[in-house]
């Protein structure tokens, strides 16, 4: 594996802040988090419910936007950015892997990894082919005219891994992915990942609760109250706390 601090940042982000406006007043989500995230990393955010741990995978991943601090991702400053900037960097810079899954239920497996490379335009036999690719590299080749509803919990988080590859992204944001699964079923899925991020040079920031995916990370974070602390990291020379952002983006 190449070691992170030889390549650019992919993500920095930097004094990001997100409130909301509620009838009760202003809810504060995230207070001044500062991270950054490399090609080839495995980076887990834990804490507890309600810490704001998917408010800031939202933010970072261009879904929503900060009410302060900056955040670039793979050279797009998101806090600037048109609506139409951060849907074309969606498509074609990032994947999401959801706790619930997020498959379409009337598409087959298949169908559900094609998705993403309908809507880039990608000609239909090399959707084809890169589907097949896909499922093949989740264990799902056999699975692929199945609907989602004909699948263990494991095999449907594949397939969702598998979709968010389908547009071969630089960055996987994931939200508690082995949440809804058993202890085997999420170390195979947490497996996955890992290979994913370290074999491909994917990037990858991943919320969880799960203790086995910590210890596999590169780099854990720890979110409290909206507010990121930082850990040692758990593989390679690579660490960078939070603090540490200005003077790597500077």
């Amino acid at each position: 594996m190449t070691d992170a601090d030889d390549r650019e940042p992919l993500l920095v982000a930097e004094g990001v802040s997100r409130s909301f406006e509620t009838a009760a007043g202003t809810v504060t989500a995230l207070v001044d988090a500062s991270v950054l995230v490399h090609p080839g990393e495995l980076v887990v955010v834990k804490g507890p419910s309600g810490s704001g741990k998917t408010t800031l995978l939202n933010v970072l991943s261009g879904l929503d936007r900060p009410t302060g601090g900056t955040v670039r991702l793979d050279g797009v400053e998101l806090t600037t950015a048109s609506e139409a900037q951060l849907v074309d960097l969606r498509r074609r810079s990032t994947g999401f892997v959801f706790q619930s899954f997020g498959l379409v239920p009337v598409l087959s497996a298949a169908e559900n990894v094609e998705l993403p490379l309908r809507l880039l335009g990608v000609a239909a036999d090399e959707r084809d082919a890169r589907v097949a690719a896909l499922l093949d590299s989740v264990g799902l080749a056999q699975h692929a005219r199945q609907r989602p509803t004909e699948l263990s919990g494991g095999q449907q988080q594949r397939v969702g891994i598998a979709r968010a590859l389908a547009a071969d992204p630089r960055i996987l944001f994931a939200d508690e992915p082995t949440g809804q699964l058993d202890s085997m079923t999420g170390r195979a899925v947490m497996d996955l990942l890992v290979d994913l991020v370290h074999g491909q040079g994917i990037a990858a920031l991943v919320t969880t609760h799960d203790p086995l995916l910590m210890a596999r990370a590169d780099r854990v974070l720890e979110l409290h109250d909206g507010r990121l602390g930082g850990e040692a990291r758990r593989r390679g020379r690579h660490a960078l706390e939070p603090d540490a952002v200005a003077a790597v983006s500077g």
